[in-house]
């Protein structure tokens, strides 16, 4: 059974950082696609970030490009999410996915306010 568990969520302030991670179970992490999604109060799930299976390949979103890094570690089963100058439009509950599988993480929640 494929499980993803987020972690890292917090209340900072503007131009502060935050880490996620996700802790991935039940399927063969090394050789899996991972994403970070985000959804804000009211509006669609986004795609944030993209890692491919060896880690060679990342995408962001236009929104977080030049603040975000996506990377994984396979000994550990993880991905994570490093946050960087962080807005206060970036706030919203983040999800890890795998997108084999469909599954998704419960969520952490990010909240940047001053």
């Amino acid at each position: 059974q494929v499980r993803l568990v987020e972690s890292g969520g917090g209340l900072v302030q503007p131009g502060e950082s935050l880490r996620l991670s996700c802790a991935a179970s039940g399927f063969t992490f090394r050789i899996a696609f991972m994403t970070w999604y985000r959804q804000a109060p009211g509006k669609e799930r986004e795609l944030v970030a993209r890692i491919s299976s060896d880690g060679s390949s990342t995408n962001y979103a236009d929104s977080v490009k030049g603040r975000f890094t996506i990377s994984r570690d396979d000994r550990r089963n993880a991905v994570y999410l490093q946050m960087n100058s962080l807005k206060p439009e970036d706030t919203a509950m983040y999800y890890c996915n795998h997108p084999a599988t469909g599954s998704w993480g419960q969520g952490t929640q990010v909240t940047v306010s001053s």
